[in-house]
């Protein structure tokens, strides 16, 4: 994918049709933040990613904000759907094994709210911000760092 990608989404349905499309350009090893506000749809683009890898359908995609990680297996690709919210101190993180995740053959990490902690920004792939620019629109944002 190119260094900076935007796509717009207008409803609950494009942004999970922009998850779709996102896989094309998001492979194994790969550690891609999240970036929005509550609410700004974050867990609905990765219902689309998952759905796109034949990971999981989308009905079976929810927010890990108790849970912290969700795991959903596809044919090819592993997507570890994380959410650091509730996260606040790096011995907590530590917990998570995210090197661990990260070092399983076919996976895909995607943290929310992973710009909290500076290590794992730095080792971050990528990520993805979704701005609200409406009442269901959404700017979507992909910026590749590797």
């Amino acid at each position: 994918m190119k260094a900076n990608q935007e796509l717009h989404s207008h409803s609950p349905e494009e942004t999970i049709a922009v998850g779709h499309q996102l896989t094309q350009y998001l492979e194994a090893g790969q550690m891609v933040i999240l970036r929005g506000d509550l609410g700004a749809g974050k867990t609905t683009l990765i219902k689309g990613v998952a759905e796109g890898f034949a990971a999981a359908p989308q009905e079976d995609v929810t927010s890990p904000t108790f849970t912290l990680v969700h795991e959903y297996r596809g044919p090819a690709i592993t997507i570890f759907h994380i959410d650091l919210y509730r996260i606040d101190t790096e011995r907590e993180l530590l917990t998570l094994g995210i090197d661990d995740l990260r070092a399983e053959l076919g996976s895909i990490l995607l943290v929310e709210w992973g710009e909290k902690f500076q290590q794992i920004t730095a080792q971050s792939d990528g990520e993805i911000s979704i701005t609200r620019t409406g009442e269901s629109d959404r700017r979507i944002i992909y910026r590749s760092r590797k």
